[in-house]
């Protein structure tokens, strides 16, 4: 499979090295034959139509600070959208920023690829936020597949769980702790009664919140990923203008107190069923989402199996690279049912 990563950051990086550490056993185990014939970052690309040396893109961006540094096979100021259009590929996977306002560049990369039928990965939920309904027609029309598990929960399979082990049963509600940095933030208010500046401080000094964590605590990360369990689960047509959307900012350490005392936890809780919508919640410390620390937890109530609940690691470059490996394998696997290879 000629493989095209677009992005190189902490989840490109880490999808880098489980290529190169599991090549053989994905090929044993799997048939899955990954050559990776191009990479993007924001400098540029480096391109080999007959298999790059991943070695070289980590010489690369770590000497020269971009990928595109590579005297032999880097291209500088060579744009996402040109190596997807003249460079043979067999799976685009898109890995750039989440942006909630347009999806772009992203949502441009994964209309390129699909209608130029290649298969994409991505783990950029933006686009998917705003237009999975649309992309999903237009990957079924050029008879393609459009993976992203790694949009919710990381390497931690919620959408997998629910698409494959519940099928022929009707999902009839989800509801979940989608934020790990929240989630992250909130738990460091009950437990050390932390104010939520002195939480949010703690959590960007580990690194399990952003510079600028807008997404994280206005709740918006948490719809978009309400976005894609509603439409890929529940065949729920809407976008994230669709989702009602409260975050944690008015979350004080007063609410967090009293909730503790009435054996209560405070969580960011997504819930889809007859409406969407994201805000704080009291739940009991007896609830299955009661989780805490940056873990994530998704319960979908089944209508024969009843409430079944996954919980796991929400973030993380090498889980969510893992992610990315599985839906690979999942596309070889359909693709072998389609054609036999």
């Amino acid at each position: 499979m000629k493989i095209v990563i677009i992005g190189f950051g902490v989840v490109g990086k880490a999808l880098a090295k489980i290529l190169m550490n599991k090549k053989e056993e994905l090929i044993k185990s799997y048939g899955v034959h990954p050559k990776v014939v191009a990479i993007v970052d924001r400098g540029g690309a480096l391109i080999n139509p007959e298999g790059l040396d991943l070695n070289l893109a980590f010489k690369a961006d770590e000497y020269g600070g971009t990928v595109a540094s590579d005297e032999n096979y880097g291209y500088k100021d060579v744009k996402a959208i040109d190596v997807i259009d003249e460079v043979e590929s067999d799976v685009i996977i898109e890995l750039t920023p989440t942006n909630i306002k347009d999806g772009q560049p992203g949502l441009t990369h994964i209309e390129a690829a699909l209608k130029k039928a290649v298969h994409v990965i991505t783990v950029n939920k933006g686009p998917l936020a705003l237009a999975l309904p649309a992309l999903m027609d237009l990957a079924n029309y050029n008879k393609v597949f459009l993976k992203f598990s790694g949009t919710v929960g990381g390497g931690t399979p919620v959408l997998d769980l629910a698409k494959k082990c519940l099928i022929g049963d009707k999902i009839i509600s989800v509801k979940g702790v989608l934020n790990g940095t929240t989630n992250y933030i909130l738990t460091k208010m009950h437990k050390e009664e932390l104010s939520m500046e002195e939480a949010l401080k703690e959590a960007q000094k580990l690194g399990y919140a952003e510079a600028d964590p807008s997404y994280d605590v206005e709740g918006i990360d948490s719809a978009c990923k309400l976005v894609i369990i509603a439409n890929w689960i529940m065949n729920k047509r809407i976008s994230i203008k669709d989702v009602k959307i409260e975050g944690i900012r008015k979350v004080t350490l007063k609410d967090v107190n009293e909730a503790k005392k009435r054996g209560s936890f405070i969580k960011l809780i997504g819930e889809i069923n007859e409406e969407a919508f994201v805000k704080p919640m009291e739940i009991s410390t007896a609830n299955p989402l009661c989780v805490n620390g940056t873990l994530n937890a998704v319960s979908f109530n089944a209508e024969n199996s009843g409430e079944i609940t996954i919980v796991g690691k929400g973030a993380g470059g090498r889980e969510t690279a893992s992610a990315i490996i599985r839906d690979l394998i999942d596309i070889k696997l359909n693709l072998l049912k389609l054609f036999g290879g």
